[in-house]
């Protein structure tokens, strides 16, 4: 059986970057996933701090689609490595969470948005599902 996630309201929506499920990550305090994970993205240290700052995930995600500051050039590379440590910092900091995501057994976890194939499914399911199997990873750890 799969176990899907995405929106706000839907089961499991702990999963979701956007879950406002804060973490301390190099010293900033981070309230959610997306937050740190846009910010990530980003060369110029006081850009980083604005998204930081934004008011909800998806204000976070807006800054991050910006292309008027500096990308680390080896990004691509780098993002399921970042996503992986801030999943292990935001299910580590919140019992609960761990305690869901250990509740899912062996189950496979698959983010169900329809616009991203990259780290979901995409629309018509052929998506790569990266943060369902890096939160397939970290639940692994968790054991």
């Amino acid at each position: 059986m799969t176990i899907w996630f995405y929106g706000q309201t839907d089961a499991y929506a702990e999963f979701s970057n956007f879950s406002p499920h804060g973490f301390q990550m190099e010293g900033v305090w981070w309230p959610t996933v997306e937050h740190y994970f846009q910010a990530q993205k980003f060369v110029d240290p006081d850009y980083r701090a604005r998204i930081a700052k934004a008011s909800t995930p998806k204000m976070a995600k807006s800054m991050g689609q910006s292309r008027a500051f500096r990308l680390w050039p080896d990004w691509d590379e780098r993002r399921d490595m970042v996503m992986l440590a801030e999943l292990r910092q935001k299910f580590s900091t919140h019992y609960k969470l761990k305690a869901l995501l250990l509740s899912t057994g062996d189950e496979e976890l698959a983010e169900a948005s329809p616009h991203d194939f990259y780290w979901g499914i995409g629309g018509d399911g052929s998506g790569q599902n990266r943060l369902g199997q890096l939160l397939m990873q970290v639940r692994a750890e968790l054991r």
